[in-house]
């Protein structure tokens, strides 16, 4: 039994990972702690009724105190972050204060709690970054390892970078049990819908264009969230204080490949189920059209990364850790989620911002 703060747990992974811990262990505690900024949603954690939520912000390190002290917390799982890459870019601002400052803030809390005033008993702080934070890849170079050199070219990837150098610091320096998982491209239930999936999985079944940014041949490796959320539970259980783990999905894929699966599970979807066309009129699909007709290419985004790729080798041997979906699989699970859902995700499409 652990005694949690979990960090931006009414946010998407946030979210599936505070729904994933309560499943494998139900005895804990845990307190969610997020300022429901346009991301965050509190229905992301409906059914949970013994998590504790509270609307406050990271960068407020005597609420962080008070909440560890109050709730007696061995264990700070860290989401709360700025995280789109188009927002970074035209208001950098706001990714500084929160994932840099943000972060310090919980880093001196906990230290405070567990270090100074509570004579090291035994705690985690774990830190959960991105696989952008190593720069961009060429077409032939290795896959991402933990001893990749940092190379962060977006706002947002610095930011994360500078959080990331902060959480080893206060290991090395203060003795802090830290550890730190950087991930791929994740997908899934509770993504908000301005992330390319569930963006152009629902401009699919309204008929609004496809926006493929350049040639549409940008990499990624995807990552479906609940296999993130097992890397995270492996990272508390098994790893080492101090160490680096990368999370990844096995599924490097251009983001044509991603965008073609997404036109077919839509058209397929509609084939099966004919009352989908009552619901969706607009799509292409339910005028037995294809939706790759939606398809529209515009220009590129300003730093686009060409190619991310995880090398997992150092989670599997120490962690156990292994996905269990291919991209098909983990799609069509989160086609039927947001199929199933429409009362989720319908009111938050004005908060979107659609900047393509």
């Amino acid at each position: 039994m652990a005694n949690l703060i979990v960090t931006g747990g009414a946010g998407f992974i946030g979210a599936n990972f505070v729904h994933y811990r309560r499943k494998v262990a139900p005895d804990d505690q845990i307190v969610v702690l997020d300022l429901l900024t346009y991301a965050g949603n509190r229905h992301n954690l409906d059914g949970l009724d013994d998590v504790l939520l509270v609307e406050g912000d990271i960068c407020d390190t005597e609420l962080v105190s008070s909440l560890i002290a109050d709730h007696q917390i061995d264990t700070i799982v860290h989401f709360a972050a700025e995280s789109h890459v188009d927002r970074s870019i035209t208001g950098p601002d706001a990714f500084v204060t929160t994932n840099v400052i943000g972060t310090h803030s919980l880093l001196k809390a906990a230290k405070k709690a567990w270090l100074d005033e509570g004579s090291g008993k035994p705690h985690r702080f774990h830190h959960v970054s991105t696989d952008e934070v190593y720069g961009s890849l060429g077409p032939n170079d290795p896959a991402f390892s933990e001893t990749t050199p940092y190379a962060p070219n977006s706002p947002y990837s610095a930011s994360k970078a500078g959080s990331d150098h902060l959480v080893r610091a206060y290991h090395h320096t203060y003795g802090l049990e830290t550890t730190t998982s950087n991930c791929s491209n994740n997908y899934g239930p509770f993504q908000f819908p301005e992330k390319l999936i569930p963006l152009f999985t629902l401009n699919a079944l309204s008929g609004k264009p496809l926006p493929i940014y350049g040639d549409g041949m940008n990499v990624r490796d995807w990552l479906h969230v609940e296999d993130h959320c097992r890397g995270i539970e492996a990272c508390l259980r098994k790893g080492q204080p101090g160490e680096v783990y990368n999370i990844g999905g096995g599924q490097e894929l251009p983001n044509l490949t991603v965008i073609e699966e997404i036109c077919r599970s839509v058209d397929k979807a509609f084939a099966a189920d004919p009352s989908l066309a009552k619901r969706f009129p607009d799509a292409p699909a339910a005028q037995g059209r294809p939706s790759a007709e939606l398809k529209t290419y515009v220009t590129d985004r300003k730093g686009h990364d060409r190619r991310y790729a995880i090398d997992e080798t150092k989670a599997r041997t120490e962690l156990g850790y292994a996905p269990a979906r291919d991209f098909p699989q983990g799609f069509a699970e989160t086609l039927a989620w947001f199929l199933a859902r429409e009362n989720w995700w319908q009111p938050l499409l004005e908060r979107a911002s659609i900047t393509r």
